[in-house]
């Protein structure tokens, strides 16, 4: 009977361990929901993308100064590169030349909310307000829809992700991060960034870095020749029928 009794809470135990490894990777197609460890539901971005062609994303945030922004563009221009630029709104309104002219390239332009600040921290009416309000800026300038939007600092929690899209935006993390705005010599820049990029990596890097503009043709360069094409966010991420691991990792549902 003492054996029959083990042998029936070993088999309990080991249905219950599997029951937890399904939770721990389990995802929803509804959005952007993801279930971690324990079964807890969560809202997360899209710090990647799920695909094997080679394809990857260059950003750049825009929040302070323009001083290294021409030289960016240049060596996107002469790499025949379109990247993505999140812009925040105070920016936006300081230096709309620049963001005609960042458009006016066949660059993609996101926002980087309005007052760059914790939106975590915020409610579902003020991010929303964060949301329109700095869309609308950038739409005055361009004449072209945003709905890709980038949380200042990678600050986020459910309630941000999910006013977001329900507002319309895909939220947009990254997975290489450059840590330009640490002042990294160029050559730091471009080794940190071409020894993390995978396919359907989003790079992360700032208009304004002390160094971007020197690191940023070498990037290029150095990851076409290994095989990668660069397209902006909006053409990168997958629009519908898709599902978010628990890494950020958006992939394409069958």
């Amino acid at each position: 009977m003492a054996t029959v009794f083990r042998l029936k809470n070993l088999i309990l135990s080991a249905v219950a361990a599997v029951l937890v490894a399904v939770l721990s990777v389990l995802v929803y197609t509804s959005g952007a929901y993801a279930v971690y460890f324990g079964g807890t539901p969560r809202k997360i971005p899209i710090y990647s993308v799920g695909r094997e062609d080679k394809y990857i994303s260059i950003t750049f945030d825009c929040a302070w100064g323009t001083d290294h922004t021409d030289g960016i563009l240049e060596a996107l221009a002469g790499q025949n590169v379109r990247a993505t630029f999140f812009m925040v709104q105070f920016w936006t309104e300081k230096y709309p030349d620049y963001v005609k002219k960042i458009s006016d390239a066949g660059n993609e332009i996101g926002t980087h909310s309005k007052t760059h600040s914790y939106m975590s921290k915020l409610s579902a009416s003020q991010i929303s307000a964060e949301l329109e309000s700095s869309s609308a800026a950038i739409e005055a300038v361009t004449g072209k829809k945003v709905d890709l939007f980038r949380a200042p600092y990678g600050d986020y929690d459910d309630e941000l992700v999910k006013t977001a899209e329900k507002d319309g935006y895909y939220t947009i993390q990254w997975d290489v991060d450059s840590l330009d705005w640490k002042d990294l010599s160029a050559n730091e820049i471009v080794t940190r960034v071409t020894s993390r990029v995978k396919s359907g990596s989003v790079i992360l890097m700032h208009n304004n870095g002390l160094h971007t503009a020197e690191a940023v043709p070498v990037i290029l360069q150095t990851l076409k020749e290994r095989g990668y094409t660069f397209v902006p966010v909006g053409e990168l991420i997958y629009r519908q029928n898709y599902i978010i691991d628990a890494n950020g990792r958006q992939q394409p549902t069958a």
